[in-house]
């Protein structure tokens, strides 16, 4: 007779675990957490013309159990939750199940346009290099990539909407109104997964078996089926990641084109303390992370197969595509001559005579609704939003570099924060601390370290496995030495490097915050609350809007340009450093040996 032992529970697993019932527990104890007296909203939404007194708002907590504590509120939610009951909301009094339904019917149609466009932009940036076979299409892919979805948004209404008129800005009542939503997602997922084939192509189409079919007479679609089969299992994850992007991104794009989404339908909870219908649209953005990430995983171990599963794969490492140090440079110096124009000129100063006034030389990118100069705006907004992104970079740099020592815990952390986008986080911190720039820095902050914890694991994983930390120990060197002296120096500058490249990232999701108003509040001069401010009278002075767009964008660019330029200027450092190492051994062995 077998005995079956039962597999210990995993680390990961637990603190997966742990980290999905502590989300469940926060979005249960919104109304608890919120520190505003949601008795007050309700009232005013039954019966704007009742006094707010004392008697009327303590009945109010009576019914909706305000009363009775954290835990009997959170236990409450719960036995409702399991029993698919979401609640009723405290603003219309309708049940909350059929509004977050609606509202997801919609964002998985939206979803799933803009994933049939990222799809179709993926295709076009791979195909070049399945025909050559040698250069990279990935720098288009990672400019494009880079561009938030609220700023495309913001341009394709501007230009497909309203100057050309070829399409409907705002709700959803057919196709058509899917077309700019779907285009303002699908381009930079599409330039996401682009990037990422495309990147990792080069280096298998140089692999010994693609000679030998080439050789042996295959056609060439069945070597570009065979490579793309080869490099596809790896970046599947970031597939998956790519999907959660799309579910964050539709809160901004959906609040543009007034679209009647699930992500919408948060926001307007979240701002109008209807924490009921907050609690569910929340729930069913988790879900769909949650489900993004899982099918990708799924698909991963299809495409794997047994065999290959067993094995393990690897894809073989990427060859950089150098950047002429011309373009980092030309969009440093075109930032830094505006910011540092704008920074010589009042943010603040309201000129009611000179509302929405067109650029001219005493206000070059002209002025907002309030006749404040938008280039003074855009200058002095430069330091919160690039500010505010390093100190939100170097908090997640500090939990990267210890969460890297413990990857167990690490990776079930990280897949659960992998499934809650900036705007989901900003949601839910806006919902109990207030919208607000240190709430945004924090809401950033609890998602932005995986990427770089796992970049930290993999590191010390490999400097403990090293022959020279080996011998350390063997020579009895104690292990806070070899922790302080020897890990945390190899482990840290690669990481840090790495942060300083997320540095744009951090910021543009900021900016999108700040544009959704769960940022900066006015009258800050904050890049996406900017942006924000101008949606209002966008077909009147454009310029408003198209200022920070174009300065989010120059900054991506930026970061692009310069971590491409630095990458292929490291290889090629590394490159000649290996060479002129193998001829000094060749010199230095004896002859005969």
């Amino acid at each position: 007779m077998r005995i079956r032992t039962r597999r210990p529970v995993s680390a990961a697993g637990l603190t997966r675990l742990l980290c999905l019932l502590a989300v469940l527990a926060a979005v249960g104890l919104l109304p608890w957490l919120s520190g505003r007296d949601p008795a007050l909203t309700v009232l005013r939404a039954r019966s704007a013309e009742q006094e707010p007194t004392k008697e009327a708002l303590d009945a109010v907590r009576r019914d909706l159990g305000l009363d009775a504590g954290p835990l009997s509120l959170l236990g409450s939610w719960a036995s409702d939750l399991v029993r698919g009951d979401l609640g009723t909301s405290w603003v219309s009094g309708t049940d909350v199940l059929p509004s977050v339904l609606a509202g997801l019917q919609v964002s998985l149609g939206l979803m799933g346009a803009a994933f049939g466009v990222a799809l179709l932009l993926a295709c076009m940036l791979v195909a070049p290099v399945l025909v050559r076979g040698r250069r990279s299409a990935g720098a288009w892919g990672a400019m494009l990539a880079a561009v938030p979805e609220f700023l495309l948004a913001t341009v394709a209404l501007l230009v497909g909407g309203v100057w050309l008129g070829l399409l409907p800005t705002s709700g959803w009542q057919g196709p058509a109104y899917m077309v700019l939503p779907a285009l303002a997602l699908g381009v930079p997922a599409g330039g996401l997964l682009g990037r990422l084939v495309a990147d990792a192509l080069p280096a298998v189409l140089d692999e010994r078996w693609v000679e030998l079919w080439r050789g042996a007479g295959v056609g060439r679609g069945s070597v570009s089926a065979a490579a793309l089969k080869r490099v596809l299992p790896p970046l599947v994850p970031q597939f998956g990641m790519a999907a959660v992007g799309l579910t964050g991104g539709a809160v901004a794009v959906e609040t543009v084109f007034a679209v009647p989404g699930i992500g919408r339908t948060a926001l307007g909870a979240a701002k109008s303390q209807d924490l009921p219908l907050l609690q569910g649209s929340v729930l069913a953005l988790l879900l769909l992370g949650l489900v993004a990430g899982a099918a990708s995983a799924l698909l991963r171990r299809r495409l794997l197969g047994p065999a290959l599963r067993d094995a393990g794969l690897s894809l073989p490492p990427v060859r950089p595509v150098r950047t002429h140090p011309a373009i980092p440079l030309s969009l440093f110096a075109v930032l830094a001559v505006t910011i540092g124009w704008g920074l010589l000129r009042d943010p603040y100063t309201v000129t009611t005579t000179a509302r929405l006034a067109a650029p001219s030389w005493s206000h070059p990118l002209g002025t907002d609704g309030l006749g404040r100069d938008v280039l003074a705006r855009l200058g002095h907004g430069a330091a919160p939003t690039v500010g505010t992104a390093a100190a939100v970079c170097l908090l997640s740099l500090a939990i990267a570099l210890v969460l890297g020592f413990l990857p167990g815990i690490a990776a079930g952390a990280a897949d659960i924060a992998n499934a809650l986008p900036p705007v989901i986080v900003g949601i839910l911190v806006a919902a109990a601390a207030g919208p607000g720039t240190g709430g945004a820095a924090f809401a950033v902050a609890l998602i932005s370290w995986p990427p770089l914890a796992a970049h930290a694991a993999a590191l010390v994983q490999e400097v403990r496995a090293s022959s020279f930390l080996t011998a350390q120990r063997a020579i009895g060197a104690p292990p806070s030495w070899i922790l302080t002296r020897h890990v945390l120096p190899s482990v840290a500058g690669p990481v840090a490097r790495h942060a300083l490249l997320r540095l744009p990232g951090i910021a543009l999701a900021l900016a999108s915050l700040g544009f959704l108003g769960l940022g900066a509040q006015p009258p800050a001069p904050e890049w996406g609350l900017l942006l924000d401010e101008s949606r209002a009278y966008v077909e009147r002075a454009p310029w408003a809007a198209l200022a920070p767009a174009v300065a989010l964008a120059l900054l991506a660019g930026l970061a692009v340009s310069g971590a491409s330029y630095a990458q292929g200027r490291d290889t090629v450092v590394r490159r000649r450093k290996t060479t002129a190492g193998s001829r000094t051994s060749v010199k230095e062995t004896p002859v005969g040996v």
